[in-house]
């Protein structure tokens, strides 16, 4: 776990505190929990909201008898990019194991698509639409390029679609295409990561998780990886993603929230979190 670290000041994005909640903001400036997007005329021609795709309701996570996420609401919705920021040991890789059932919340829920998703298996949390791009990336390095793509779907039997997707993926990447026949654990970072991506994607997942996507890698893939968050995002994929590079997170995200020693102390849009002071301070360098 981190380190106490100083109080926040206060800034024009919403903050958070378990153990002392702070007096509401002036609605001038108040900054809400999440947005409320509109999903197009309703039958009586109102605007109706949209639901959250996923969704974090008082959330506790333990291990042991060590907290680590404490009380905590996320909400994604349809179409976004939102970033989770954090130092390490904040909560940020729980969160994602949360999300895939690995780590059963002691205490709140989490849905998906408006049914929970916490006393779910892993298995069946995948089939209903979420796929994990890991930390570390974690390819088959045994298992060649193509092979490693395959066992993405391995909870499909739709053959056609798997081969369509599988060229949608070298298409994304074409270096994966022309190192199809080559074991995974001869690429380089970079082309291990768009490996693990690329895995991700052959799930068909309407939710795409993503740990710490940029960890490790050189500049220059950095910016590639980002850029092809984008473009996933672009043709559908809705993403939640864990990232130190704070920057780099926030210029592609549609909102963000921070997370210190287990607790949202930060949310907003990714502009707002940007110029907040907080967040250069800690995580942007100044």
């Amino acid at each position: 776990m981190d380190d106490e670290q100083p109080p926040l000041a206060k800034t024009g994005v919403a903050q958070t505190s378990a153990s002392h909640p702070a007096p509401p903001a002036p609605p001038a400036t108040a900054v809400p929990r999440a947005p409320e997007p509109s999903a197009g005329p309703s039958a009586d021609g109102a605007s109706a909201p949209v639901e959250p795709l996923l969704a974090f309701h008082d959330v506790d996570t333990f291990y042991g008898q060590i907290q680590v996420l404490k009380e905590v609401n996320y909400t994604v919705y349809p179409g976004e990019i939102v970033a989770l920021l954090g130092s390490n040991g904040a909560g940020k890789s729980t969160t994602m194991k949360t999300i895939l059932g690995l780590v059963r919340p002691r205490r709140g829920t989490v849905t998906f698509e408006g049914r929970r998703i916490d006393n779910q298996s892993t298995p069946d949390i995948v089939k209903a639409g979420i796929a994990p791009v890991p930390e570390g990336r974690r390819v088959f390095s045994r298992l060649t390029v193509e092979d490693n793509l395959r066992m993405g779907a391995y909870l499909r039997s739709d053959n056609k679609g798997i081969a369509a997707d599988m060229e949608n993926v070298f298409e994304l990447f074409p270096r994966l295409k022309e190192r199809r026949s080559q074991v995974g654990g001869t690429l380089s970072g970079g082309e291990q990561q768009m490996l693990a991506i690329g895995r991700a994607l052959m799930a068909k997942p309407r939710l795409l998780i993503m740990d710490e996507p940029s960890m490790g890698l050189s500049p220059i893939f950095v910016e590639r990886v980002f850029d092809t968050i984008q473009t996933i995002n672009r043709q559908g994929t809705t993403i939640f993603m864990v990232e130190q590079n704070a920057f780099m997170a926030l210029s592609i995200a549609n909102r963000g929230y921070v997370l210190r020693t287990g607790q949202v102390v930060l949310e907003g849009t990714a502009k707002e979190l940007l110029e907040s002071d907080q967040v250069r301070r800690e995580y942007l360098g100044g």
